[in-house]
């Protein structure tokens, strides 16, 4: 009965009170009417009748109460499941903004870390090179690749790439220089950018040089050597400010690449070793399929063989039954001859 009908000019009014307000209005209305039919008329009559209509009507009234109690306490009832729903979504959405700041919280760690690892030297090229290992083990079998080997002329590079029906590896190089393009991305004017710009431009073409030159070897090294980028947007602003030091690199045999196209040079190499494979595969399924087609060969002469002995022993067989029926015919008349006495007597002395 305490909730709040409406807002009147500021003023919150209850049910309870608009209910009172009612009541008030009606037993106002009674007394009135009770009165003038005083002034007009004596009759008792009337006045009882009177008196039980407004019986009635305080009966209604009370009926009427009742029900707005009941609707307003429903509808209050609604409201609250409703309200509780509310809020239960709004706790789930704000559990979500909490996990969501969360994980921007520790993406900003990461990333104050990603920038304390790139403005050291020493850790940054380690960076570099951890980036370029998991790329290459997350797609190379084990026996694909190595890392730190060293060649004949005593050079070491960071990864050497076996390709199938090659001897020759693929080199790729994983100390990409960053200070001038670090330079690049802080320089406040102009002469400070042109000042970068000539920086990287020497400083990657210094490296493209070392890499011809230690890892480019005829006969030993495939004809083309990767220089490993190991951030997207570094690549980017290399292609986009820098192409002629790119151009120059690739007239150098020198591909420079950033992870996701070190990830699709590792894919080509998963092709080509699937392909290698499949090829020894087939060349020993051929293999076997010969020596299954040796063994038939094999088989069918000895069958013949075989054969050719049942034959004989059939033949030697058969004589042998003849040479036993002709014996046995001979027993028979043998047994059926009839002697005579002078032949019993001799035969029984």
């Amino acid at each position: 009965m305490d909730a709040v009908l409406f807002v009147l000019e500021g003023f919150r009014v209850t049910v309870g009170e608009t209910l009172a307000a009612a009541l008030a209005v009606c037993f106002a209305l009674g007394v009135a009417l009770i009165a003038a039919l005083r002034r007009d008329s004596g009759d008792g009559e009337r006045i009882a009748e009177l008196s039980g209509r407004l019986a009635s009507l305080g009966e209604w009234l009370g009926g009427r109460q009742t029900d707005l109690a009941r609707v307003m306490a429903e509808r209050l009832d609604a409201q609250t499941r409703t309200t509780g729903e509310t809020l239960g979504r709004l706790n789930e959405r704000l559990a979500v903004i909490d996990a969501a700041q969360g994980r921007l919280s520790s993406m900003a760690e990461e990333m104050v870390s990603l920038k304390d690892i790139l403005a050291n030297k020493q850790t940054r090229g380690a960076y570099g090179q951890g980036r370029m290992e998991t790329i290459v083990r997350d797609g190379l079998p084990a026996g694909a690749y190595a890392f730190q080997t060293t060649l004949a002329n005593k050079s070491r590079p960071d990864c050497v790439i076996r390709l199938p029906g090659d001897p020759r590896p693929l080199v790729v190089d994983a100390k990409f220089p960053l200070e001038g393009i670090a330079d690049f991305r802080r320089a406040g004017d102009e002469e400070a950018r042109k000042f970068a710009a000539r920086r990287v431009r020497a400083d990657v073409g210094r490296h493209v040089a070392d890499i011809e030159a230690k890892y480019l070897t005829p006969g030993e090294t495939q004809d083309v050597a990767l220089m490993f980028v190991p951030s997207e947007s570094i690549y980017a602003d290399l292609v986009e400010h820098f192409e002629d030091v790119v151009q120059r690199a690739h007239r150098a045999r020198v591909v420079i690449v950033s992870p996701s196209l070190m990830m699709m040079a590792i894919q080509v190499a998963q092709a080509m070793l699937r392909d290698a494979a499949v090829r020894e595969s087939v060349h020993a399924i051929r293999g076997e399929i010969g020596k299954l087609a040796a063994d038939a060969r094999r088989l069918a002469e000895r069958a013949a063989k075989l054969e050719g002995h049942f034959r004989a022993a059939q033949e030697d067989l058969g004589e042998a039954l003849t040479s036993a029926e002709k014996v046995a015919r001979r027993a028979q008349r043998i047994d059926g001859m009839d002697f005579g006495p002078q032949e019993r007597r001799t035969v029984g002395v």
